[in-house]
């Protein structure tokens, strides 16, 4: 089990995603209604951050895991023995004076998370109150064979289960966190991860989104208000109606 002292993480970042072509990938997020960052000089790889005032999403053209859910921790170099002493075994430690300094790692199930010495863009000027055609973003979800398992791990990372599992619109176990909130699903749902967004009236909202000339899957077994939507790097967006 875990038992680093907490923050081990840091502060959440992005979530970080492999793209084919990162201005393709920003004008997808853009005609969703979100909001482009101003990035660093950090990488020299093609990268766009957009925003819809709760999720950051980092759009990588480059090679490597994706998606990541990317972390902050200010002197990560120094504090990565502290990642080997929890019982981490680190897939990535790219740390020295002449470098950006990044570890990383995967739970149980295979999703990828990274640690970085410093931000990649500049705040936004937008608000949470301002959501994206796609509704208020709610969670990263994660496809797991074993939710105590997983609960477990995240769990001694510094997220919280905020309740019990909920059957609708799907089953899923919801944690939470200062900066950023998971869950978990079965990968009969999906087998890949998913940036998941509610509305109370999410039916309306998926169907203003088909007038605009987005195509959007239905899930089997959920209604009529939730739906897919493809994504950039193989993240789809999922919009359901809230809890």
């Amino acid at each position: 089990m875990l038992t680093a002292p907490l923050p081990l993480l840091g502060t959440f970042h992005e979530v970080s995603l492999v793209v084919a072509d990162t201005r393709a990938a920003l004008e997808f997020y853009e005609r969703l209604g979100f909001t482009q960052a101003t990035t660093t000089d950090t990488f020299t790889h093609p990268y766009g951050v957009v925003t819809d005032g709760r999720i950051f999403i980092g759009l990588h053209q480059r090679a490597g895991p994706s998606p990541v859910l990317t972390f902050v921790r200010a002197g990560v170099a120094q504090h990565a023995p502290a990642f080997a002493d929890a019982g981490l075994e680190l897939t990535l430690c790219r740390t020295g004076e002449d470098v950006f300094n990044e570890i990383g790692f995967t739970d149980p199930f295979g999703h990828a998370v990274a640690v970085i010495e410093a931000r990649t863009y500049s705040p936004v000027e937008r608000g949470e109150s301002e959501p994206s055609l796609c509704g208020d973003f709610a969670e990263v979800s994660l496809p797991v064979t074993d939710f105590a398992a997983a609960q477990r791990f995240w769990e001694a990372l510094g997220f919280v289960a905020a309740g019990e599992e909920l059957e609708a619109p799907y089953l899923h176990l919801p944690l939470t966190s200062d900066h950023l909130d998971v869950s978990f699903h079965r990968p009969r749902l999906d087998e890949r991860s998913l940036l998941v967004f509610r509305e109370p009236d999410m039916a309306a909202r998926i169907a203003r989104l088909r007038e605009r000339g987005l195509e959007l899957a239905s899930l089997p077994g959920t209604g009529s208000t939730t739906a897919l939507i493809e994504g950039p790097g193989g993240l789809p967006l999922l919009l359901a109606d809230a809890d």
